[in-house]
């Protein structure tokens, strides 16, 4: 039976891949947490891919703090680069298939247009340059490797914007959310689900792919629609980036074009409201 490494498996992705696994019984599934493969650790990776050796890898695993990143610049690099050069560099030796997941966050944001695969990519925070260094080591690496870049993930696991959003509005009055990023965010289901899609199909074709849900909005409209949606008071107001300053810069357009990942695997992609809809039903117990 061939097997599928998740890493990152207590992530928002790799939460959620977990909870999909028992519909591919076809699959073995190894999920693999930063205990058991500590990605800062380039003997412990080549180690425990020596002993599951997958036929699959799928990357979920990232050092996601985007502030952070700012002044931990070794510990990210180790984890979204050189983690990435180690893994595809053992899948090359090993003829293992690898889907890794980035970021919107390789781009500016300067873009006023949905983002293609081939725009030019220019980091603006060092989380960014680490996944883009990442994503080079894979391409040098390993050519047929999918790299799927993704944007404004949330779901019912881990620590995200609509579970952050929820909080606050029971707790405060009002809140400021900025309304000049633009994007359309990513509910992890679906994108687990789009990746099994690629997993068990017969056509495998290498590069990089753009995926997150339909639609476009700014972080204030998906708050107001968080709260609607919730039945919550909170009054929410609308503020520019400048007014809420962040340690990292953050892109201020990041609405990436999907069509590619559409056409290519025949992908059923959800509407941005829809998705927050069934996330918040699963929030809420229903």
């Amino acid at each position: 039976m061939p097997s599928i490494l998740v890493t990152g498996s207590n992530g928002q992705l790799g939460s959620e891949l977990q909870k999909i696994s028992k519909n591919y019984p076809q699959f073995d599934f190894v999920f693999a947490d930063r205990v058991m493969m500590p990605l800062e650790d380039e003997a412990a990776i080549n180690s425990f891919l020596d002993k599951t050796v997958p036929d699959i890898i799928i990357s979920a695993g990232a050092y996601t703090a985007v502030d952070k990143a700012e002044s931990e610049k070794e510990l990210a690099n180790k984890v979204n680069n050189l983690a990435l050069d180690t893994i595809s560099t053992w899948c090359a030796k090993n003829n293992s298939k690898l889907i890794h997941i980035s970021t919107d966050y390789v781009f500016d944001g300067s873009s006023n247009t949905p983002i293609e695969e081939s725009a030019a990519t220019a980091p603006i925070n060092w989380y960014g340059e680490t996944k883009l260094k990442g994503e080079k080591a894979i391409q040098q690496n390993l050519p047929e490797a999918i790299i799927i870049r993704t944007a404004w993930v949330y779901s019912e696991y881990g620590n995200n914007f609509v579970k952050t959003m929820i909080r606050l509005m029971t707790e405060r009055d009002s809140l400021n959310v900025v309304n000049d990023q633009i994007g359309s965010p990513t509910y992890a289901l679906d994108l687990a689900k789009a990746i099994m899609n690629i997993a068990i199909t017969e056509k495998w074709q290498g590069g990089i792919y753009h995926y997150s849900n339909e639609g476009e909005i700014s972080w204030f409209e998906f708050a107001t629609a968080i709260r609607d949606l919730s039945n919550l008071e909170c009054n929410v107001e609308a503020v520019s980036s400048s007014q809420f300053p962040t340690v990292a810069k953050r892109p201020s357009y990041s609405l990436l074009n999907t069509s590619k990942i559409i056409k290519t695997y025949n992908l059923n992609i959800p509407f941005w409201k829809k998705s927050l809809e069934e996330c918040l039903r699963i929030l809420k117990g229903d």
